[in-house]
C-alpha cells in the first residue's frame, strides 16, 4: 500500500509541472544529444587527422631517408613510366614528389583527373608537374649483370588487398607494420618479395642478409631480373641492321638465282646424256626438293637449331618447275625472316642464361575483355611480378611479341586474362610456334561467358575469382594447377581439286556457325564501335540477350540447316533443325 501510495505523489507531483518547466527540461535533453554528437563528430575528425599527419610524417621521413647517401640502395636506377590517371581510380592519393594530395575533388571532376599521373610499373602517383622532379626509384627490371637480386625499398603506393597475414610484419623485428596512432616507425616495402621493414630496422637487416631478395613466394613465377638483358636500340643501330638484312636479301636473291641457273643447265646436259646414254639414272642428289621430298605442290617446313625455318617444295616436272621451286623458297624465307625481324625490331629486352628449373609466367591481358578491367589487372601483375613477362594485346601488338620473347625458354607457363576469344587468339599464336613441348596455359575468366575457363575449373568470372581470394590466392593457383590435355583441331581448307585456299587454322572442339556466328560477329563489332557499352559482365550478357533475339526475329537462318552439308570421314551428317 505504501509503494502504490509513492507512485501516486510522484505522478501527481509531475503532473503538477508548468509546461514551461516541461519545457525547459526536453530543451537540455537535445542539448545533451547536440553536445555529444558534436564531441563524437570531433573526436572523429581529429583521429583522422592525426592518422593523416602520421601517414605524411612517414612519407616525409622516407622521402629524407632516400635522399640519405648512407641509405641508398645497392639496384640500378630505373625511371617511373607515368600515365595519365582516371578520376574513377583517383581517391586517396598522394604525391610522391610534394607529397600532397593529388585525390581530384568532385566539383572539379576530370579537369583536375587529368593532371594526375600514375606509374603503370609500380602505383606511385603524382601531379604532372611534379613528374619531371621524380626520383629513378621505380622497379628495376633487370639486374643483368649482378651475383643476387637485390631489394628494392620503397612506399607502398598501392594496396592489395589479399595479401597474407604474414606479409604485415616487419622481416627484421617482426613487429606489426600496420601503424597506430602514436606514430612509429616508416615502413617500407620491397617491390619484388612484397615483404615490410621498418625504416629504423633497415640498416640492421642489412647488414645481416646484404639486402639480397629471394622474390618471395612467388619466386618460380616471377621472371628473375638477373636473367633480362636490356637491348640499347640506337637508330644508328637500327640503320646499320637495316643495311645488313638488306645486303642479307641480295646476296640470297643473287645466289637462288645462279643456283637455279645452275640446275637448268646441269638438267639440260644430263637429260642429252640420257639420250646418249640409254636412259642412264643419274645418282646425283643436288635438288633442295629431292632432300626434302614431299607430296607435289606441297611445303613442307624445317626447323633448325637456330629456330630458323625452311621451305622446300618438290615438282616431278623440270626447268619450268624449278624456276617456281627457287621463287617460292625466296617468298617463303623471306616472309618469315622478315617476320623474325619485325619482333625483334620490337624487342627491348632479351632473356638470357636462364637456369634449367625455371618457370616463369607469361602473362597475356586483352582490356576490352569483359568488364574492361585490364589496367587493374596489368597494374596488380606488374607489381607481383616481372613487366617484361607482361603484355597487352592490341590490334597492334599479338601474343607473337611475348612468345618471340620467351621462344629460348625451355619450360614456361601462360597466363592468359580475358575471354574465350582471347585464350584462342593465344591458343593460335603458340600452334604457329611449332613449340616442341607447348606451354600450358591458365584463364583468368575476365570475359563475359568464359565457358572455356569454367570447363577447366578456373572460374565464371571476376566476382568468383575475388570470392576465392584475389589475384595473390590465384596465383599459387596456378603454380600448384595440374596439367590438362585440351581437344585441339587444326583445320586445312582446300578446293575440290585439292588445292589449299587459306592458311591452315586451328580451333578448340567446339564451332559455332550461323546465328551463334552471327551474334557473336554482331557483338565484336559493336565493342569495337562503343567500346563505353561494355563495362560490366551483367550488361555484356543483356546485350548478347538482345542481339541473339533480335537474330531469331528477323528469321535470317531460318532455312540455314538445308543450305549446309556437314561431311566427317567421308559420311554426311545430319544438321538438326534447331541448330
Amino acid at each position: 500500500m505504501d509503494d502504490e501510495k509513492e507512485i501516486d505523489r510522484w505522478f501527481s507531483l509531475r503532473n503538477n509541472n508548468s509546461p514551461s518547466e516541461l519545457a525547459e527540461s526536453r530543451l537540455f535533453v537535445i542539448s545533451c544529444f547536440a553536445a555529444g554528437f558534436v564531441g563524437i563528430v570531433t573526436i572523429i575528425y581529429t583521429a583522422f587527422q592525426w592518422r593523416r599527419n602520421i601517414n605524411l610524417s612517414w612519407m616525409k621521413a622516407i622521402a629524407r631517408s632516400k635522399t640519405n647517401p648512407k641509405a641508398r640502395h645497392k639496384v640500378p636506377m630505373a625511371p617511373h613510366s607515368w600515365e595519365q590517371e582516371s578520376g574513377s581510380r583517383g581517391k586517396n592519393l598522394n604525391c610522391c614528389v610534394c607529397l600532397k594530395s593529388a585525390s581530384p575533388s568532385q566539383t572539379l571532376g576530370s579537369a583536375v583527373a587529368s593532371d594526375i599521373c600514375r606509374c603503370s610499373i609500380c602505383g606511385a602517383v603524382t601531379h604532372s608537374e611534379c613528374s619531371s622532379s621524380a626520383q629513378k626509384d621505380c622497379k628495376c627490371v633487370s639486374m643483368f649483370g649482378n651475383d643476387n637480386v637485390m631489394h628494392q625499398w620503397t612506399v607502398r603506393w598501392t594496396e592489395i588487398t589479399d595479401l597474407p597475414d604474414e606479409t604485415s610484419f616487419c622481416s627484421s623485428c617482426e613487429e606489426p607494420c600496420s601503424g597506430s596512432f602514436l606514430g612509429g616507425s616508416p615502413i617500407w616495402c620491397c617491390l619484388w618479395c612484397q615483404r615490410l621493414v621498418h625504416v629504423d630496422c633497415h640498416t640492421n637487416m642489412s647488414n645481416e642478409t646484404g639486402d639480397i631478395c629471394d622474390l618471395g613466394p612467388f619466386r618460380r613465377l616471377i621472371l628473375s631480373p638477373l636473367f633480362v638483358r636490356e637491348l640499347n636500340r640506337s637508330p644508328a643501330g637500327a640503320f646499320l641492321s637495316s643495311i645488313t638484312h638488306g645486303a642479307n636479301e641480295i646476296a640470297s636473291s643473287v645466289r637462288a638465282t645462279i643456283r637455279s641457273q645452275s640446275k637448268k643447265y646441269k638438267q639440260g646436259t644430263e637429260t642429252s646424256a640420257d639420250s646418249r646414254n640409254s636412259g642412264t639414272a643419274d645418282t646425283s642428289m643436288e635438288s633442295t626438293a629431292e632432300s626434302n621430298p614431299a607430296v607435289n605442290g606441297s611445303y613442307q617446313m624445317d626447323e633448325n637449331c637456330n629456330g630458323e625455318f625452311s621451305t622446300a617444295v618438290s615438282h616431278n616436272d623440270a626447268a619450268g618447275d624449278n624456276k617456281t621451286e627457287s621463287t617460292a623458297i625466296l617468298k617463303r624465307s623471306g616472309s618469315i625472316n622478315q617476320k623474325d625481324d619485325s619482333l625483334r625490331m620490337k624487342q627491348r629486352y632479351e632473356l638470357v642464361d636462364l637456369p634449367p628449373d625455371a618457370r616463369p609466367l607469361l602473362v597475356f591481358i586483352n582490356k576490352k575483355s569483359g568488364a574492361r578491367r585490364g589496367d587493374s589487372i596489368k597494374q596488380q601483375m606488374n607489381i607481383l611480378l616481372n613487366p617484361v613477362q607482361v603484355f597487352e594485346l592490341s590490334s597492334a601488338q599479338g601474343p607473337e611479341v611475348g612468345l618471340y620473347l620467351f621462344r629460348k625458354v625451355p619450360h614456361f607457363r601462360v597466363l592468359v586474362c580475358g575471354g574465350d576469344g582471347t585464350v584462342g587468339w593465344v591458343l593460335n599464336a603458340i600452334d604457329k610456334q611449332n613449340f616442341v613441348s607447348p606451354p600450358p596455359v591458365a584463364i583468368l575468366p575476365a570475359g563475359t561467358g568464359n565457358d572455356l575457363a569454367r570447363v577447366l575449373s578456373w572460374g565464371g568470372g571476376m566476382g568468383a575469382l575475388e570470392k576465392q581470394g584475389g589475384l595473390f590466392t590465384f596465383l599459387h593457383q596456378i603454380e600448384h594447377a595440374a596439367v590438362t590435355i585440351l581437344d585441339r583441331w587444326k583445320v586445312s581448307i582446300v578446293s575440290n581439286q585439292g588445292k589449299p585456299l587459306l592458311q591452315p587454322k586451328f580451333m578448340n572442339n567446339y564451332l559455332g556457325i550461323g546465328c551463334d556466328a552471327k551474334v557473336a560477329l554482331d557483338i565484336h563489332n559493336l565493342r569495337e564501335e562503343n567500346p563505353e557499352f561494355f563495362y560490366s559482365q551483367f550488361m555484356n550478357k543483356v546485350l548478347y540477350a538482345r542481339e541473339g533475339a533480335k537474330s531469331i526475329m528477323d528469321r535470317t537462318f531460318a532455312d540455314f540447316p538445308w543450305q549446309v552439308r556437314v561431311e566427317v570421314d567421308g559420311f554426311d551428317i545430319e544438321v538438326p533443325e534447331p541448330i
